[in-house]
């Protein structure tokens, strides 16, 4: 089963047993996540397509862990004002498993 799941304002394409890495999410380390804005499930020829979300589906994962991405460097300056300005970023990311996919009515 496939399913297309929309969070952190990103779409993911998943299927049972995946590991995602996901806009960061307000979850401790194996807590349960249900995600409702499911957007498509397919099962063979069976497809359901929403609009926007599948009615009644839904997508169980579980959270492996708190991440950070790679860091990004930034560099601001000014010609001829003597103004320069160095900046880093790290992304954090919430790893997730997914346990279950469940379509919709």
């Amino acid at each position: 089963m496939i399913a297309i799941i929309e969070t952190g304002g990103k779409q993911y394409k998943v299927t049972t047993g995946d590991t995602v890495l996901v806009e960061k999410l307000d979850a401790a380390q194996d807590e349960e996540v249900v995600i409702e804005k499911v957007l498509l499930v397919a099962e063979g020829e069976n497809v359901q397509i929403g609009q926007p979300y599948v009615a009644g589906a839904k997508v169980t994962a579980k959270v492996e862990g708190q991440l950070l991405g790679p860091k990004i460097r930034g560099f601001k300056f000014r010609a001829k004002k003597n103004y320069r300005k160095r900046y880093g970023h790290r992304q954090p990311y919430t790893r997730l498993r997914i346990e279950s996919i469940e379509a919709g009515a």
